[in-house]
């Protein structure tokens, strides 16, 4: 206790005086448990840039963040389909069995156009004139990973065909396009592995016309259209945008009441145009949007992405129009990258580390309240370590002081504090995670005080 008094009073001095302090109050229910918080469920993606498997030494580094589903773009560059009749998996196998060896299952997103069946580039050109020889080469990809034993569940069918190149594929649907080549892709798929769940459309721009269309087919359709999961995409600096979408998705579901697909928001980072330059702001930003996530009830994310990588404007042009090809090399190889969790260089960011933090809350979610807007924060109960975890940010650019308040506490224990230093250069992990010593903690009613600086990430575990 001693330990938490002293920081306690050196953040209050620190305070410039005559500034007016609201404190927060946030109270910890540790007999409440709310059922699985199923953190693991807020997942990754990579992809879209290149063949290789880009983060295969960081395997390690992944698999601690235990991430349920890693996303994969199945782009051109893997050639599935270099001649008619002859496929070619062994280069996107490599890109799976990563995703494998970090614990995860891969969720597989079809985004490519073989020069077999699309010999013209252009990205309006998006159903194959054979459409037989189309799911031929969808029916052997599923039953060729079904056979490496893979065990892959989920197949997305398309990755932001509402606008093409400019989203890093080489297809542009209209809303009947899409729906028809979701049907018969989405047939080929459940051929192959009848117990495989399929969805899209992974839109750019949620109210795109073609999600609209695509639950209709679904629902109306005189052969029925299976429909497992819808999903979209949002790059925001602002978390509460990626709730609305949830609600607007899950309000044009209520109109489709035969349908229960599960929603996924697999692809979302900050404007990335205009990214908050404020290195303590991302990893605020990453626990403050997955808890706006869980608050409306989204079922999966992936965040985009694992690492960044340089893209060959050469390897595009072969499937891309020339627009197309140097767009994709101008944002990837010229432009300031936030993205991956790992840099172009492979050092982490720490954004990797708030990843890391919510990792650890394992188990059951605690109810947890807070008075103040910019005060959130997730606990758990990890039935498996025997321990409670909690963490606890401050999604705002004020400093906010903050009393939190313990009730029942199982057992005495011992509790460990750790903050989030997202500004120092010192990229070894105690120094991103910055420990304090053990303290006592009794069993029944606590307080702690704590000081939460601008976009500040506290955690705190509290073994049995």
């Amino acid at each position: 206790m001693k330990i938490f008094l002293t920081l306690t009073l050196v953040a209050w001095l620190a305070t410039p005086l005559g500034m007016a302090q609201t404190t927060a109050q946030v109270q910890v229910v540790f007999g409440e448990r709310l059922g699985p918080l199923a953190i693991d469920t807020m997942a990754l993606g990579q992809g879209g840039l290149s063949d290789e498997p880009m983060w295969d030494n960081r395997v390690v580094e992944i698999r601690a963040l235990h991430p349920r589903l890693i996303r994969l773009f199945l782009q051109e560059y893997f050639d599935l389909l270099p001649e008619r009749g002859r496929y070619h998996f062994d280069t996107l196998d490599r890109s799976v069995d990563t995703i494998l060896k970090a614990g995860a299952k891969p969720l597989m997103c079809i985004c490519f156009k073989p020069r077999v069946l699309f010999p013209q580039v252009n990205q309006d050109i998006v159903e194959p004139p054979d459409y037989e020889a189309w799911e031929q080469l969808v029916f052997n990809l599923v039953r060729h990973c079904q056979q490496r034993g893979a065990e892959i569940r989920y197949w997305e069918i398309a990755n932001e065909p509402d606008i093409g190149e400019d989203g890093g594929c080489p297809y542009r649907f209209t809303a009947d396009s899409y729906v028809r080549y979701y049907q018969r892709t989405a047939a080929a798929i459940l051929r192959a592995d009848p117990e495989a769940r399929v969805g899209g459309p992974a839109l750019a721009n949620v109210r795109s016309p073609i999600l609209p269309a695509l639950l209709d087919a679904a629902s109306t359709n005189a052969v029925p259209i299976p429909l497992h999961f819808v999903s979209w995409h949002l790059y925001s600096s602002d978390p509460q945008a990626f709730r609305g979408t949830i609600t607007y998705v899950k309000d044009l579901l209520k109109e489709h009441p035969s349908l229960n697909p599960e929603t996924f928001l697999d692809e979302w980072n900050m404007d990335l145009l205009n990214p908050p330059l404020d290195p303590r702001f991302q990893p605020c930003y990453v626990a403050e949007t997955i808890f706006q996530m869980k608050e409306e009830g989204l079922d999966y994310s992936c965040y985009y992405q694992i690492r960044d990588w340089y893209v060959d404007q050469d390897r595009f042009a072969r499937f891309f129009s020339p627009h197309g090809a140097a767009f994709m090399a101008r944002w990837w190889n010229r432009m300031p990258q936030f993205d991956g969790l790992f840099d172009y260089q492979n050092n982490i960011r720490p954004a990797y580390y708030a990843f890391k933090l919510l990792s650890r809350l394992a188990g059951e979610r605690l109810r947890l309240t807070s008075d103040h807007p910019a005060i959130h924060g997730l606990a758990a109960h990890d039935e498996k370590l025997r321990m409670q975890t909690l963490l606890l940010w401050n999604f705002s650019g004020e400093t906010v002081p903050v009393e939190i308040e313990l009730n029942g506490i199982p057992k005495d224990g011992r509790a460990r504090h750790l903050t989030l230093d997202a500004a120092t250069a010192n990229g070894d992990e105690n120094a991103r995670l910055r420990p304090e010593p053990f303290f006592k903690i009794t069993k029944g009613e606590h307080r702690l005080k704590v000081q939460l600086d601008p976009y500040a990430l506290h955690y705190w575990s509290f073994d049995e």
